[in-house]
């Protein structure tokens, strides 16, 4: 794995974009029908507040899978979402979003020493009195668990297409993931700049500049809200580039057998 310059991250959401602009329509049906999936998921008492998270390896590899398909020239159709349960690795991803959920829930307990809990229980609780918020350091508090959980992060990146495709164990795929993104660490900053700029500053700027122009919240959520989701399905699409960029593409033997994801052709 060679060192990756910085700029690397910036052609990585590019590159994103082009596998999005191939096909549009065909991946924002994969990620509605994952969105709807995750709601209905979160009906289920106790544990549906669970699996979402738990799930998030074995559906990563159904948005790694589109990519693949688009690169290939071939269809994505919805059926995508079951690549992960298909896979003989389907254990090994449910173990890894099983400690998703662990260091997540670490990293948000760690907060507490910030604020005394209050992000904890946004987090957690059905609610939070707005009174509670006020005069907390919540914000600090979430900025310190974004910190904490930036080693698990480093770690979790690759870790399912590093199982799936190239068939590694758990430890082995977490381990080459952190130490590969540690390695790439350039690159990873402007690409994560260049999201924060795209997914967090941009939206904030289009709705206060419709707010000033258009005082309708009807309008500013009808502009936000397929704005909020092709710019989350580009970055779904980005994710596939950094693999590719640092392990190469995945070879015909490492994808899933014929049959397992084109069902529906």
């Amino acid at each position: 794995m060679e060192k990756l310059p910085a700029k690397t991250g910036w052609l990585w959401v590019k590159e994103g974009l082009a596998l999005f602009r191939k096909q549009p329509a065909e991946v924002s049906t994969l990620f509605l029908s994952y969105m709807f999936l995750m709601l209905a998921l979160g009906i289920v008492p106790v544990i549906g507040q669970l699996l979402p998270l738990i799930l998030v390896p074995v559906f990563a590899m159904s948005f790694m899978q589109a990519c693949l398909h688009i690169e290939e020239g071939k269809r994505v159709y919805p059926n995508l979402l079951l690549v992960g349960f298909r896979s003989p690795a389907l254990r090994s991803l449910l173990t890894l979003g099983v400690l998703y959920l662990l260091a997540a829930s670490a990293a948000v307990g760690l907060s507490a020493l910030v604020d005394g809990g209050v992000f904890w229980k946004a987090m957690t609780g059905p609610g939070l009195d707005p009174k509670d918020i006020e005069g907390s350091s919540i914000r600090l508090a979430m900025a310190t668990a974004a910190i904490a959980y930036i080693p698990a992060a480093m770690a979790f990146w690759f870790a399912a297409p590093l199982i799936v495709w190239q068939k590694m164990p758990l430890g082995k795929a977490l381990f080459y993931s952190f130490f590969a993104v540690r390695r790439a660490g350039k690159a990873f900053a402007v690409y994560g700049l260049v999201w924060l700029v795209i997914g967090v500053v941009l939206p904030a700027a289009v709705s206060t500049i419709v707010a000033l122009l258009i005082n309708n919240i009807t309008v500013i959520v009808f502009i936000l809200l397929p704005l909020s989701i092709i710019l989350t399905v580009v970055m779904y699409c980005s994710f596939y580039p950094t693999y590719t960029a640092i392990f190469g593409r995945p070879q015909r033997d490492e994808a899933p057998a014929p049959g397992s994801d084109d069902g529906a052709r």
